[in-house]
């Protein structure tokens, strides 16, 4: 079953993604919504089963390693206020709104505070395909909303320890700041020493493909450690990216990691993100999918924009920095599915939010293309 369904996927994705770039949208757009249609919720040709999930999940991590590849380190160096200006007012609108509607459709307070920060997340795993699609992953925007995410992830995770400590979870808050530091410094002086030593003693092995398997045990190895820090494994994966991309390694790994990638992995990702959509019992809360959606798109929109705005950047540069920031993705159901475990959502609650992070997702690479310009053929 899994053989005909990666046969599905990769038709049905390459199709779909042709056919949105000739309608004038990026491909991921294309190849998110050919996910629903292939999903249980229409055809049922392909079920959100366990190794479907662990593959989407090599797929997102190679796609943010890939991202961190490509990374100018001096421009990300460069736009580290900008980041932090963005990332910040990204997390501050959403919460504040958040929180308001909460209240607003009757939740307790504590409930009204999980759903800010449930909001206030970011996924750029989506955002970067758009951006590569048009050529700005590299850009002043590119690496902004890149320092952004990682911003965001950190602060917002920080935040929900900090929540679920009072929800009753057996956490310990300052753990969960010393084991994120512990982290960010030793991926650093790694990323800084011992990365190029890894790569330089993998190159002179006599098996084929030796530096490009260096990489991706780097590349994983971060990405494992990231998730045990209680950082998402995608923010692991882009910091090892960054890592080879300063060394004389950097496109001999780039290059066949995006073959790899983009011929499987990738494809899986962007379309099961559709075949997870139920769309069973949500009509009675349609209103509220609605009232959501509108809040969750516009303040992460408004807040990351006037962030990048204080910064330095023209109103259409900034428009489209926090069309990049909208997109909560996987980030977002993760966080969800930990508030239902403690009880901080309700079944319909959940079912409510995984659609209204559907709908971000969906509308992100649009926005992006209305308010950044199309520099580049479709990729991938």
């Amino acid at each position: 079953m899994l053989i005909f369904e990666l046969a599905v996927i990769l038709l049905a994705s390459k199709i779909a993604g042709d056919l949105s770039v000739k309608l004038g949208q990026p491909s991921v757009l294309g190849k998110l919504l050919i996910g629903i249609v292939l999903g249980p919720s229409v055809l049922g040709l392909v079920t959100n089963t366990d190794i479907l999930k662990e593959i989407s999940q090599i797929g997102v991590i190679l796609l943010m390693f890939i991202a961190g590849l490509e990374t100018d380190v001096d421009e990300f160096k460069r736009s580290g206020k900008a980041s932090t200006s963005v990332g910040v007012a990204g997390i501050l609108v959403p919460f504040a709104l958040g929180y308001l509607s909460g209240t607003v459709i009757g939740l307790p307070p504590i409930q009204s505070v999980f759903l800010g920060l449930l909001l206030s997340a970011t996924s750029v795993s989506i955002s970067v395909q758009a951006l590569k699609e048009m050529g700005k992953l590299q850009s002043r925007e590119g690496t902004t909303i890149l320092g952004a995410a990682v911003i965001d992830d950190v602060l917002v995770i920080v935040a929900l320890a900090f929540v679920m400590s009072f929800a009753g979870g057996d956490v310990n808050l300052g753990m969960v700041v010393v084991k994120k530091v512990i982290f960010f410094a030793a991926a650093i002086l790694f990323g800084w020493k011992i990365v190029p030593w890894i790569l330089s003693k993998f190159a002179p092995l006599r098996v084929t493909e030796s530096v490009i398997s260096a990489g991706l045990i780097i590349c994983f190895t971060y990405a494992y450690l990231a998730e045990m820090a209680g950082v998402a494994a995608i923010i692991g994966a882009y910091i090892a990216g960054v890592a080879i991309s300063v060394t004389k390694f950097k496109h001999e790994v780039f290059e066949k990691v995006e073959t790899v990638s983009y011929s499987i992995f990738v494809p899986v990702f962007f379309t099961s993100i559709g075949v997870t959509a139920e769309f069973v019992g949500i009509t009675q809360n349609i209103g509220l999918i609605i009232l959501l959606s509108i809040v969750a798109i516009a303040s992460k929109l408004v807040g990351s924009a006037v962030g990048a705005k204080l910064t330095g950047f023209g109103w259409r540069s900034s428009w489209g920095i926090g069309a990049a920031m909208v997109s909560r993705g996987e980030v977002a159901l993760i966080i969800a599915a930990m508030g239902l475990e403690a009880s901080l959502l309700t079944q319909d609650m959940f079912a409510v939010l995984v659609v209204v992070v559907l709908i971000t997702t969906l509308v992100t690479p649009p926005m992006m293309k209305l308010f950044l310009k199309d520099k580049s053929p479709a990729a991938g």
